[in-house]
């Protein structure tokens, strides 16, 4: 992980205060792909890239009961596989990549998903975001995914100011307690997307327009 200097005590509970307020707003929040076990989550976070959770949560169904297992998928005919998951987008670099990840959890893990971080970005096409998605949500492990709102939401906050997804990562494990890792990203995300949109904030309802540094507000409607 990158190194840059602790923050301060001041800038800690800064951050925690707009943790505490996230956890008031969404005080239970999970991954909205469906999954039943680990390996098909992995699967869906990589189907996930570039397209909505429930354009995923239309096609899971169809991929999981032809190809079951990871050992099923990994000899799967990719043309099969891209008829499939068509309507994702980049059908055909999804497909390699999930026949990909699953032949190496074949031959590395017995098929098996690991359960911690190291392991899981060995496998082709899986990086340190759906890693620790697929820790957090199917492991319970303690883990902080960074995808584009989770980036947008936390530079406008001020509790970053890299663009990096590693380097983010870093700032935001120094700036909360290990415990509360889990659901960071989740709460981050479902912000972003009800309020904190990429290119038109709502501003005027923010609960966190007194702590956010982003100078372009959006002013009320009308």
């Amino acid at each position: 992980m990158p190194s840059s200097p602790a923050p301060d005590a001041a800038t800690r509970r800064r951050a925690r205060t707009i943790l505490d307020r996230l956890v008031r707003r969404y005080p239970e929040i999970h991954t909205a792909l469906d999954f039943l076990d680990p390996w098909q989550l992995l699967v869906s976070t990589v189907l996930s890239a570039q397209t909505t959770d429930d354009n995923v949560n239309r096609v899971t169904p169809v991929l999981f009961a032809r190809w079951p297992t990871a050992v099923a998928l990994a000899e799967a005919d990719p043309g099969a596989v891209e008829k499939v998951v068509f309507s994702t987008g980049f059908y055909r670099q999804k497909t390699a990549s999930i026949i990909a990840l699953s032949r190496d959890l074949v031959d590395e893990f017995d098929g098996v998903v690991p359960a911690d971080l190291d392991s899981l970005i060995t496998l082709r096409g899986v990086g340190r975001k759906t890693a620790s998605v697929v820790l957090a949500e199917a492991f319970g492990v303690p883990a902080i995914a960074v995808d584009t709102h989770v980036k947008r939401v936390t530079r406008r906050l001020g509790l970053t100011r890299h663009d990096d997804p590693e380097e983010i990562e870093a700032d935001l494990r120094r700036l909360f307690p290990r415990a509360r890792w889990g659901a960071v990203s989740m709460r981050f995300i479902q912000f972003g997307r009800e309020v904190c949109d990429a290119r038109r904030p709502r501003c005027w309802e923010c609960g966190l327009a007194d702590r956010c540094r982003y100078p372009d507000k959006t002013p009320p409607p009308g």
